[in-house]
């Protein structure tokens, strides 16, 4: 629980049955202001801006952060949405929403998740070379930029990876210097991810409607999770979006948003 004494910043909205929101990586809170607009006529939304985002501090150590830590940060926004509360993740952050809800038994009526990157669930099944090998590659040459000390570059393989080739060259400038500079906690993000712990088998606790949504042309990366983590939740729903990557959330919200609040309608 949270022990830090550091406290997330967080957007808040509305009133009803609590949903929380946890956004991707290179990304803050505001990337759900739209899902806010929708849910807040009949829900209270809450949404964390996760370690190094947004408004809130910095990871504060120098161990390497692990999703645990993601969650323990977020416990005071957590406790804000009553209970049950419902959770709302995409990629990094879906993994992280995914750890909440196994901590907090009882707790957490539905989730709706696009594309959790869990890739240590991809590893556990088969050693590299493997599904997982795409992000692999990306965070490799993005390291190696920013050990050059190039941002830019490290920002750009790390976007056209999960946006396709040329989508940082196409990014407008205004920007590009937010997402560059949160580029830095790629090596940090990648750790967590890949040497995550629990099992796939784990999240078989998780008896509730959990609605897991996936890009059509998201890499191979996420679905590779998908086919490990869908098989053992118990009551999951697949929606697959043709067409759409894995930044679909912020680049097609409209189509994402009104899934996301039909499921929770449901639920």
């Amino acid at each position: 629980m949270h022990t830090t004494g550091l406290k997330p910043h967080f957007r808040e909205a509305g009133a009803g049955p609590g949903v929380v929101c946890i956004h991707s990586n290179a990304s803050n809170s505001g990337q759900w202001r739209g899902l806010m607009d929708v849910l807040s006529t009949s829900h209270h939304v809450l949404a964390p801006d996760s370690y190094g985002s947004g408004k809130s501090p910095d990871w504060h150590s120098d161990r390497r952060i692990a999703l645990t830590d993601e969650v323990d940060f977020i416990d005071p926004v957590l406790d804000m949405a009553g209970t049950p509360f419902s959770l709302v993740g995409h990629s990094y952050g879906a993994a992280v929403a995914l750890m909440a809800a196994l901590s907090r038994p009882g707790r957490v009526r539905a989730m709706a998740l696009f594309e959790p990157t869990l890739f240590a669930l991809v590893d556990a099944v088969a050693p590299p070379p493997n599904g997982a090998d795409g992000i692999r590659h990306a965070v490799a040459a993005a390291e190696a930029a920013l050990d050059a000390g190039d941002r830019d570059a490290a920002a750009g393989h790390f976007i056209d990876f999960w946006m396709g080739a040329g989508s940082w060259a196409a990014t407008s400038a205004p920007r590009k210097p937010a997402i560059a500079d949160a580029t830095v906690n790629v090596r940090r993000w990648a750790h967590a991810l890949v040497t995550e712990p629990t099992p796939a088998r784990a999240f078989a606790a998780l008896d509730m409607p959990i609605l897991y949504m996936l890009g059509g042309a998201s890499p191979e990366s996420a679905h590779a999770v998908a086919r490990v983590l869908v098989p053992v939740l118990p009551r999951v729903r697949v929606v697959e979006f043709p067409g759409l990557g894995h930044m679909a959330p912020v680049t097609h919200p409209d189509a994402i948003n009104a899934e996301i609040a039909r499921f929770l309608a449901e639920s």
